[in-house]
């Protein structure tokens, strides 16, 4: 059976969580168990769950030091917390899932659907470790790109430029590759926008640093260092010339 560790500093959130869980009818343990960091430890070691929910803010650290702390990852992993800007980044930018305090029901049972849909595939270390990275406010940030095959971790000046296909987004690398990730543009348009991106076009979202000149033919097109041209829409022409001036 599906063994679901919920771990929060309160007895009443974690009970509250354990009954949510339970009310959705699946074939399910769940164990409310872990009030600080050592105990998250401690009850992750001897219960072997399959999916944790794990409180970020605790008495004695953050549910990061409890990620830190194990070795063998092959579990889920949902962070719940409070509205903590800088902690919900870091876990969208390792494509992390996690809850808002006070929890939702149907947010809930998205965080945990998605859960049990991976929990019976390989867990990539790279994923911690470049949510460790992200947390660490002195560290670069690193993007975590998750496709069919692979988990891609990419620095943000390794990226050119983004492309939207439908529900899709493809990725452009200064080395030359192209990375397609199931998720839409506007996701890391919200991402990347404090990082130098800019969205010049529905369908485009490029790196500033990446440009090399604006073409006035055919209507206006940004030419990015790599040879590719990314047409610029009329309503961001001002948006665009004054990011290039301020590089």
């Amino acid at each position: 059976m599906t063994k679901i560790l919920i771990v929060d500093d309160e007895a009443r959130t974690r009970e509250l969580i354990a009954k949510m869980i339970d009310s959705f009818g699946y074939d399910l343990e769940t164990i409310p168990e872990g009030s600080n960091v050592q105990t998250a430890i401690d009850a992750i070691h001897r219960h072997d769950p399959d999916i944790v929910f794990l409180d970020i803010q605790m008495p004695d650290g953050t549910g990061f030091d409890v990620i830190r702390s194990i070795e063998d990852k092959h579990f889920e992993v949902i962070f719940i917390t409070a509205h903590e800007e800088f902690a919900i980044k870091a876990i969208k930018f390792s494509a992390l899932d996690y809850l808002l305090k006070p929890v939702d029901t149907l947010e809930l049972k998205g965080a945990l659907d998605r859960a049990l849909e991976s929990i019976h595939q390989k867990k990539e270390d790279a994923q911690f470790e470049a949510l460790q990275k992200n947390i660490n406010p002195s560290e670069k940030r690193r993007l975590v790109l998750k496709t069919q095959e692979s988990v891609h971790v990419v620095e943000l000046d390794d990226i050119i430029r983004c492309e939207a296909d439908r529900n899709y987004t493809s990725f452009y690398l200064k080395d030359n590759r192209k990375i397609l990730v199931s998720k839409t543009l506007k996701e890391y348009e919200t991402l990347l926008s404090a990082h130098n991106f800019l969205r010049v076009q529905q369908s485009h979202l490029i790196n500033i640093n990446y440009v090399d000149r604006y073409d006035k033919k055919n209507g206006g097109a940004v030419v990015m260092k790599d040879g590719s041209e990314v047409p610029l829409s009329p309503a961001k022409r001002d948006i665009f010339f004054n990011r290039l001036e301020n590089i």
